[in-house]
């Protein structure tokens, strides 16, 4: 049984009594009622009917305050003009303040901080949790906004099942995904490969991925489990400019890799984990030229090596009755090399260093959990956080959960979050600054939620404030001409959050969310209002869901004159099983054909559609 089964069943409607599962909040599994903080679920089902080969837009549509930048089709890319920012209530991942993991493991180039949004694909997946808020205590530096966390596919039953996934649709799109489960005995293994490519909607916009994905595991007990993966993708994206300023030769070659290997414990009263992680990427980029701007094609090229490397050691004991007590360590080493290689002109057959450089992180926590008769859970956390260059950070948490009549829950949390300076900030390119210091922010939340009609309709609501000082901005040198990085910005951010979901009866079920955000000071990617409403129905061989989605006052320019855009995307996608082992399926997307900006000065596509068919065997 799955851990987002535990609740009420949609395919069988049946109700179970136990709470959903989730392992973002304190490392082991844990219901989510006992939680202080909120963490959202979207499971392989929701995945699955999304029929996306990324994550990342099924995320926008499912978790309210949650948005990625696209600029079209297929693909994010990076460097200039990239799209796949993903900001949290108005913290952002661009600026390595909202963390991506993959079964825990943090995932973010190691000289530029931020996650690759093309390298989270679906085919990682069993489900994607959220932490809406700071998990510093969990999980350190660039936790301070939240954590998306992939937690990774597996074979639940003994047997071999194979699957192929392809379609094609508008702009010369193509996706493709293979992907194979074995479970026999104790043994399991997961092994997944795709490619994805697009023209895009307009000129020099083409994109091209390869991915692949492996996972063994084997149970040596029934209390001890080893497993271990490895993740690459490489992509070619092609970077046009904004539209009144084309660009030429924009080109960027990338591959990003992953691989981790733990030994977990699980036993009645106890269970933890060792593990050990290494992340990896090699950029090569081509600027371009604007030939409007008078401009030629660039001498140099970017390349940049950067890796991550951690281990990670978690032990969770219930020492009495509602009791539950996480002792934790990290330890994490990033960092690269970038540099310019000069192909033409004065330098050609010359380099020149940008950075080569790497730090540490030396941590240990405590989470401690305490429920207080059967209608109170007290959560509390501490983490000692040593950086090699900045020395020492406190990282506190607290809330309460109250379990009232009903099934009503209400939560409410105080925590702090942080972020060190980044490579790029201190040592790459002019403004860094070497003295800059560490990021925090504190996030004080409201949250109420509760279960009805045996748990078919759920609904919640969150208000939260954050108040953030010394955050990294590029302001004028006081001590000389030019600009620099420096500890200045402050944040404060009030908003709320709504979520709700209604299964009708067996074929039909209604999902909705729904966020505010207010800011003192506007950051580009960070809507105002943000609004989904989707609808599914599932009987006999068809499955439908539509949704549609409001973005209102997204920034998309801020400063003396700031820019936001307001747009209603419409969705829909269907598939029909023609037999046991075949579905054909359908997507359309943006079938209003409204046009919009999500980065400035690239406009996204009209409406698309792609279609194809699903192997099973």
């Amino acid at each position: 049984m799955g851990q987002e089964q535990k609740r009420y069943n949609l395919d069988t409607g049946k109700v179970y009594k136990i709470g959903e599962v989730v392992v973002t909040g304190t490392r082991n599994e844990t219901d989510v009622r006992h939680l202080s903080q909120t963490v959202s679920v979207v499971n392989r089902n929701k995945i699955s009917q999304a029929l996306q080969p990324s994550l990342l837009p099924v995320l926008t549509e499912q978790i309210p305050g949650l948005f990625v930048t696209s600029r079209g089709v297929m693909g994010y890319g990076v460097s200039g003009g990239a799209a796949g920012s993903i900001s949290l209530r108005g913290l952002s991942g661009g600026t390595a303040r909202l963390m991506v993991m993959i079964d825990g493991h943090p995932q973010y180039a190691g000289i530029f901080g931020h996650p690759i949004a093309d390298a989270y694909q679906s085919f990682l997946a069993e489900r994607v949790e959220v932490l809406r808020g700071p998990a510093s205590v969990l999980y350190g530096s660039n936790a301070m906004g939240g954590v998306v966390n992939i937690v990774t596919r597996k074979m639940q039953e003994d047997g071999v099942k194979t699957n192929l996934r392809a379609g094609y649709g508008s702009y010369n799109t193509l996706e493709t995904e293979l992907t194979n489960r074995i479970r026999k005995g104790r043994f399991s293994s997961i092994v997944s490969g795709s490619y994805n490519r697009t023209d895009g909607h307009r000129a020099d916009m083409g994109f091209e991925q390869y991915g692949g994905y492996a996972k063994l595991g084997y149970e040596m007990t029934d209390n001890w489990n080893l497993r271990g993966d490895v993740n690459v993708t490489h992509f070619n994206a092609s970077y046009p400019g904004p539209v009144d300023a084309p660009l030429l030769d924009g080109d960027q070659r990338i591959t990003r890799g992953m691989t981790s290997f733990a030994v977990e414990n699980r036993y009645e009263k106890t269970s933890g984990a060792v593990s050990f992680f290494y992340n990896w990427g090699n950029h090569w980029i081509n600027d371009g030229y604007t030939p409007s701007a008078g401009e030629g094609p660039q001498d140099d090229r970017f390349n940049s090596r950067d890796n991550m490397m951690g281990v990670s050691l978690y032990q969770s004991t219930q020492f009495f009755k509602g009791n539950r007590i996480t002792l934790g360590f990290d330890w994490f080493r990033y960092g690269g090399h970038a540099w310019s290689e000069y192909v033409s002109g004065e330098n050609i057959g010359t380099t020149s260093e940008l950075v080569d450089k790497h730090e540490d992180e030396l941590a240990g926590y405590i989470d401690f959990r305490q429920d207080i008769g059967s209608w109170l859970t007290f959560n509390a956390g501490l983490r000692a956080d040593h950086h090699s260059r900045v020395g020492l950070e406190w990282v506190p948490q607290a809330g309460l959960a109250f379990h009232l009549p009903h099934a009503i829950e209400l939560k409410a949390s105080a925590s702090k979050g942080f972020r060190y300076p980044i490579l790029r900030e201190m040592y790459m390119f002019p403004p860094q600054n070497p003295d800059l210091q560490p990021e925090s922010m504190w996030n004080y939340e409201l949250a109420f939620s509760q279960r009805l009609m045996e748990g078919r309709l759920t609904y919640g609501v969150n208000l939260f404030y954050i108040d953030g000082k010394n955050l990294i901005q590029t302001l004028p040198n006081p001590n000389g001409s030019g600009m620099l990085n420096q500890n200045s910005g402050e944040i404060e951010n009030t908003g709320v959050e709504i979520q709700a979901a209604y299964r009708i009866n067996r074929q039909w079920s209604v999902d909705g969310n729904y966020s505010f955000l207010h800011m003192e000071n506007p950051v580009i990617a960070a809507p105002e209002h943000k609004l989904y409403a989707g609808a599914n129905f599932s009987h006999g061989r068809w499955n439908v869901s539509t949704g549609v989605q409001y973005i209102a006052d997204l920034f998309t320019a801020v400063g003396d004159q700031p820019e936001t855009e307001d747009f209603v995307l419409w969705n829909l996608r269907a598939s029909f099983r023609a037999c046991k082992w075949l579905d054909i399926w359908a997507r359309g997307e943006n079938l209003l054909a409204q046009k919009y900006e999500i980065n400035a000065g690239y406009p996204m596509p009209g409406a698309t559609v792609m279609a194809g068919f699903n192997l099973s065997f």
